[in-house]
């Protein structure tokens, strides 16, 4: 294999982090055999960087790329989601989409959106919860909303096909996740033009920019998540507005094509590299 590169992703539940030692020797361990590294946010360069010592100048960051086309939101008004209980023109919908495991922290969610209702009880009869996904957690975030007798109103359909239909039907995003690289989820929803609160994990700050396309709230801190829905519920025409830039920043900075550019160019850039060692005289 003449030219090796490593893709720096994200992290899972195991190293929220990136301080276990093991993953760092690891990565280490075969710092030799790569020739160029690949990190998704500004958080994993940095990991790579400070924690694992890789040069700087080995080091690309490549944001992901989005299909704007595919994602996004309809010309006017916000569509029913097939099956769902909840009609947008009367119920404000917050939703979000992901694996219902320990690493989404989809159970803060469910904590926030009934914090939400304590803090703002006048949003009963319009605010609704919407979580797509299935997983281990999914029976435990049903039971805290079934506990605080708001049950019915939310919606927990498990696993969906049509993602890029159920996040038009959504007013706003959020995402409660524990640890991200950068969220493909996050994308999705600009596109749609959703205003999105994600936890300040990973590259969710790259993406979401607080106060203009949505709100970074603390990891597991659910009051702080609950604070922010109000906020946008309370002010549907500015969640809009929020919404609408976060569709025009995905659209200059995080498309598809511009993702596939740089992959192409470090490429290119390294095979070349390659070749022209290849081509250097050998002198015995």
């Amino acid at each position: 294999m003449p030219v090796r590169i490593h893709g720096e992703h994200g992290r899972d539940v195991g190293d929220l982090d990136g301080s276990r030692v093991t993953y760092q020797r690891l990565r280490r361990i075969y710092k030799p055999f790569v020739h160029r590294y690949t990190a998704l946010s500004r958080d994993l360069a940095d990991y790579l960087t400070e924690k694992v010592g890789i040069s700087k100048e080995k080091v690309t960051q490549v944001y992901n790329g989005v299909d704007t086309a595919r994602f996004s939101p309809v010309a006017s008004g916000v569509p029913i989601i097939t099956g769902c209980p909840f009609n947008p023109a009367q119920h404000w919908l917050v939703g979000t989409v992901g694996r219902m495991q320990t690493v989404k922290d989809p159970v803060m969610l469910a904590h926030a959106f009934a914090q939400a209702l304590i803090l703002a009880p006048q949003l009963r009869s319009r605010l609704r919860l919407v979580m797509v996904g299935e997983g281990p957690l999914r029976a435990q975030a049903q039971a805290v909303l079934n506990a605080a007798g708001l049950g019915a109103l939310a919606w927990l359909p498990g696993e969906r096909s049509d993602v890029q239909d159920v996040l038009r039907g959504l007013h706003a995003f959020a995402l409660p996740s524990l640890a991200e690289g950068l969220s493909n989820s996050i994308l999705e929803a600009m596109a749609s033009s959703l205003p999105v609160v994600a936890t300040a994990v990973g590259g969710n700050a790259d993406l979401v920019l607080q106060g203009k396309t949505g709100y970074i709230v603390p990891a597991a801190h659910p009051q702080a998540m609950a604070l922010r829905l109000v906020e946008l519920a309370s002010s549907p025409e500015r969640a809009l507005k929020l919404g609408q830039a976060g569709r025009q920043r995905v659209q200059a900075a995080f498309s598809l094509s511009s993702m596939v550019s740089a992959y192409q160019a470090l490429y290119d850039q390294q095979l070349h590299r390659f070749s022209a060692m290849q081509a250097e005289p050998h002198h015995s």
